[in-house]
């Protein structure tokens, strides 16, 4: 019977594709793994328990055949290896999918008025206040959007406040809130695009 060490070598299943397994299976388990902490921190409970299946199974099958090949000390470094990459695989793919919805505060002593009506054309989630600071009164404006909207907020938010202090908050859960479907959000680009190139009256 014909089987794969047979085919291409013993020496080159050894030591070239059965690591490569193993990086494989180590970087994939802990990809998926990095997913799951983050869909169950950002409140996805359907999904996380799929991925914590798929990350185990693959896991003891790649455990497997480490702990089969115990004396050759290679297969440590390459299970080791696969795991670092894999965590940082996992977090850049969470970067690249934007999953969750954000809160904005942004804290300003310039008048914000146009950064609103701004944020408002392209239908976030927008609320402004008045308040008062250390240095006297200030305007804070609160957005709830989408997290792979969060690049446009903060895209308006320092062009016209470049140096006003802003923080970025991850939210778990949101109740009778109005989020900008994508028809909404994309059917406003151009004209806020517009907008954004107006300078500002007093600059």
């Amino acid at each position: 019977m014909f089987s794969v060490e047979t085919i291409i070598g013993i020496e080159i299943f050894q030591w070239v594709v059965l690591p490569l397994l193993i990086f494989l299976a180590r970087v994939t388990d802990v990809t998926i793994g990095t997913l799951r902490i983050i869909t169950i921190s950002k409140g996805y409970r359907k999904i996380a328990p799929m991925l914590g299946f798929i990350e185990v199974l693959i896991w003891a099958l790649a455990f497997g055949v480490v702990m089969k090949n115990l004396t050759n000390p290679f297969y440590y470094l390459v299970y080791a290896g696969g795991f670092a990459t894999g965590t940082w695989v996992g977090i850049i793919l969470e970067e690249k999918l934007a999953m969750g919805t954000v809160a904005i505060r942004l804290i300003t002593k310039l008048p914000a008025k146009k950064t609103v009506n701004i944020l408002r054309n392209l239908n976030f989630n927008v609320t402004s206040v008045h308040a008062y600071g250390p240095e006297g009164k200030t305007n804070v404006i609160y957005i709830i959007t989408k997290r792979h909207h969060l690049k446009t907020a903060i895209d308006i938010i320092q062009k016209d406040h470049p140096r006003s202090i802003f923080s970025v908050e991850d939210v778990r859960q949101i109740s009778h809130g109005l989020l900008p479907t994508e028809e909404r959000f994309s059917g406003n680009t151009k004209k806020t695009c517009e907008l954004l190139k107006k300078p500002r009256k007093g600059k």
